[in-house]
């Protein structure tokens, strides 16, 4: 059985399957048979995110395309979905499963679904272009709400909102509309902490190994930094910010760099723990300990660093807690109830520990 590209406007033999055909001589608009938004696309000429807009009173839609929208949901009885025929799962959507914080999340997730009795599917989508085939299968599978981790695009919203599935983006990697519900943390202040607590120590030279800039949280991590350093009248000096993935085989090879220069920091921030992994593996075949010769401060606060030698100072990023509110709050839409308020930010705190001392005078 086949399946259409969610935004090319055709109804799914799954719709048909669940609805019956309709009619299209049926000027009355016969509404003992339910009309899917499927149809009203296909009937119109236009993408389902297209029709999805015009009956959530969205704009971005053309006059005429939007007047010939309403009347074909007025000619055959179109109704928004109720979600009375969701299935008791919540959906977790990673666009990737290898990192060790995707732990802590489905660790959240999975405490509050316990105690709502409801179950709990993850799914791995990929970083880049979603398969078309594989979000219709989560579309499908009409779960109770979906929490999608760090993206979910605008084709992918309208398409939850056409079946009125609700759903919450937890730990946004990029700017959401103001009505697109979400859970993230307080990166600028977590990484202007980071930075202040070695300028307190006090470091002048500090490094940072910043990450990827199309996403949002690296780039509010790294303007705490610039932020931090501002305040404390010390200069951001372009050859000790190094960008690089978010991995300890890349925070190795930046540090390495660093490292080399003629004069090298005396502490360097690094954008996630894993990254400051890396730091710990090229100060040691530099024969640098720390942090008598080099202080580092990672992000994210895993609980791997607690147990490396010496233990992390890191940002806490309260992973558990953020997939807490996110799954309270997808119930809570998924229930039909109004939501207290459509983003939340939850708290970073710094975590010190052994790698991070004053510099030697």
């Amino acid at each position: 059985m086949s399946r259409a590209h969610p935004d090319d406007g055709r109804a799914t033999l799954a719709d048909y399957a669940a609805h019956g055909p309709v009619d299209r001589n049926d000027e009355g608009g016969d509404t003992s048979r339910p009309v899917t938004i499927a149809f009203i696309a296909e009937s119109a000429g236009v993408s389902v995110p297209t029709v999805s807009k015009v009956i959530n009173g969205k704009s971005g839609v053309s006059a005429d395309t939007r007047a010939r929208v309403e009347e074909l949901v007025s000619r055959y009885g179109y109704r928004k979905p109720t979600g009375a025929h969701r299935n008791n799962v919540v959906e977790l959507v990673f666009r990737e499963l290898k990192h060790m914080w995707a732990v802590e999340i489905i660790r959240g997730v999975e405490r509050v679904a316990r105690q709502h009795r409801v179950g709990v599917m993850v799914s791995e989508f990929g970083l880049h272009e979603t398969d078309p085939l594989t979000w219709d299968d989560t579309v499908s599978r009409r779960p109770n709400c979906v929490l999608s981790v760090a993206q979910l695009s605008e084709a992918e919203r309208e398409q939850l909102r056409a079946k009125g599935i609700p759903f919450v983006v937890v730990d946004p990697a990029t700017e959401l509309p103001d009505d697109v519900p979400f859970v993230g943390a307080t990166n600028w202040s977590g990484g202007r902490a980071a930075t202040r607590h070695l300028t307190e120590l006090g470091h002048r030279r500090i490094a940072m190994i910043g990450g990827p800039q199309d996403q949002l949280y690296c780039c509010a991590r790294l303007d705490g930094y610039r932020s931090a350093m501002q305040s404390a009248g010390l200069p951001v000096e372009p050859e000790l910010v190094v960008p690089a993935p978010l991995t300890s085989e890349d925070g190795y090879e930046a540090a390495r760099s660093l490292l080399a220069l003629p004069e090298r920091p005396t502490a360097i921030f690094t954008t996630n723990d894993l990254q400051a992994l890396g730091v710990y593996q090229a100060a040691r075949e530099a024969g640098l300990r720390i942090p008598d010769d080099l202080s580092v401060v990672g992000f994210d606060d895993l609980p791997v660093v607690a147990w490396v030698d010496p233990p992390l100072t890191t940002v806490h990023q309260p992973l558990t807690e953020m997939a807490v509110a996110a799954t309270e709050l997808a119930l809570t839409l998924g229930r039909g109830e109004a939501a207290p308020q459509a983003g939340l930010e939850i708290a970073t705190t710094l975590t010190v520990r052994a790698s991070t001392a004053p510099p030697r005078s």
